[in-house]
């Protein structure tokens, strides 16, 4: 039965970086299909859905995944009423907790639950059951976290040492340990305490807030003065810090659930691969594959066609623009991929050839010194922002649907096979007038062509930048 003082804060804010080249920092994974039709991120919705109240949900994202958010939770269900927190940047768990325990009406009376939008969940009833026996323990004034019985000594994650038995179906916890190295992990799993930590939480906002006002003064000092200053305007000045090294590690009154729902934290690629369906020779294949003599091996492709012959224990990921092949053993490698990146390679890092915007999306189809190609799709009624750009001059051809185009103080109306010039320096708008949506072929050219040559004046979405 779903109570009036229960509330769920989904974090959808993580970058997922690694599952590169997939995960990307404008499509993290929460928001991309992993393990079935529908996101991580709406499985997690759909899921809370049977434990919350839709006007007790609610999503703390980065500001540049507020639209996607929005349209992934529109796609599965008419709920309006789930509340949507944007991030200005990353701030870790903990200012991420802070900020939706603000969005309540009344934090100091309520009970959070709070968990990643990134996870896997075998028994969602069992997953409903087991939070609510959490929410009688953050009544009797327990923290109280999620573990789950390791099955494997698994270095990905942070365990937590569980003490005496209490009897409302839990432990008090003795301490909360780090990733361990190998023979750590080994020690672990034979010694029977040990639980994975799970991330997920319930308590009393006021009894949190307590540990709040205790253990991090400075962030207390912004909740106090919320009123006259709103939290996400001084949010640059928040600590970088996690709801566990926070508060958790710290309190005295933490209690463990153990975890019967089945779990998993879908991380990296050898997950995916581990909880994928496999065929015959062991392989996970998603996409245009071509496998001859494979074996053991996940095979993603996004883009063209892929051939693979003769691999064996290998993840294969292929985008339009970048693949990645390394050993299943050494997955927890590609943040160092992501990190060299990141020097040279930037974009292939933040974004896919294709972008989600909330009016529709473009796709890059060519580009080089000088010049951009791309296509753009705007969805029926939308409009793009009326806009200006100081480096770069554009032609627009129509190729379907009918376009409502301003240039300057001048309307035009585009239909198939129509186009027009956008000089350098010009207010211009391009809408979607029709029922349809519009697809034009955009050509740039210009000696800086980056998407923050951008100046907006008016935007129906609310963005400034």
């Amino acid at each position: 039965m779903k109570k009036k003082d229960f509330y769920a804060l989904i974090l959808a804010g993580g970058s997922g970086s690694r599952l590169w080249p997939l995960s990307r920092a404008l499509m993290p994974k929460q928001l991309l299909s992993l393990n079935g039709e529908r996101s991580l991120l709406q499985q997690t919705v759909l899921r809370a859905l049977k434990a919350f109240s839709s006007s007790n949900i609610v999503i703390i994202t980065n500001e540049e995944h507020v639209f996607e958010v929005k349209n992934q939770i529109k796609d599965i269900c008419n709920e309006d009423k789930i509340g949507v927190v944007a991030e200005p940047m990353g701030r870790n768990t903990l200012p991420a907790v802070l900020v939706g325990l603000d969005s309540s009406k009344k934090p100091e009376e309520s009970v959070f639950a709070v968990f990643p939008s990134d996870h896997q969940v075998e028994d969602e009833d069992a997953w409903v059951e087991d939070l609510f026996i959490g929410y009688d323990l953050a009544k009797k004034d327990w923290l109280v976290t999620f573990g789950i019985k390791p099955h494997k000594p698994e270095t990905g994650y942070g365990y937590i040492k569980v003490g005496p038995s209490l009897k409302e179906e839990g432990f008090r916890v003795e301490r909360f340990v780090e990733k361990p190295t190998l023979e750590k992990a080994k020690e672990f799993l034979s010694d029977g305490r040990y639980y994975w930590n799970s991330g997920m939480f319930v308590f009393e906002g006021k009894l949190f807030l307590q540990e709040i006002e205790k253990q991090q003064p400075e962030l207390w000092s912004f909740w106090e003065r919320r009123k006259e200053s709103p939290l996400l305007a001084n949010y640059s000045k928040f600590p970088d810090i996690s709801i566990d090294y926070g508060i958790m590690e710290g309190a005295q009154n933490v209690a463990v659930v153990p975890a019967s729902f089945g779990w998993d934290d879908l991380g990296s690629w050898e997950a995916i691969y581990r909880l994928g369906d496999k065929d015959e020779q062991g392989c996970v294949i998603r996409g245009d594959v071509l496998a001859l003599e494979c074996e053991n091996s996940l095979l993603f492709s996004y883009g063209s066609k892929l051939a693979a012959v003769g691999l064996k224990d290998l993840i294969v990921v292929q985008t339009r623009d970048a693949t990645l092949v390394i050993p299943k053993s050494q997955v927890q490698k590609v943040k160092d991929v992501v990190k060299a990146l990141k020097q040279k390679d930037k974009h292939l890092v933040e974004a896919h050839l294709t972008v989600r915007r909330p009016w529709g999306s473009y796709t890059i189809l060519e580009e080089g010194e000088f010049y951009k190609i791309k296509r753009i799709e705007v969805k029926p009624g939308a409009k793009l922002s009326l806009q200006m750009h100081y480096h770069r001059s554009e032609h627009w051809v129509v190729v379907k649907g009918t376009a409502e185009v301003i240039v300057e103080d001048k309307v035009f109306l585009l239909t198939e096979n129509q186009s027009i010039d956008i000089p350098k320096g010009c207010k211009h708008r391009l809408s979607n007038p029709g029922k349809v949506p519009v697809e034009i072929i955009e050509i740039q050219s210009g000696p800086y062509l980056e998407e923050d040559d951008i100046v907006r004046f008016e935007d129906i979405y609310g963005r400034k930048k």
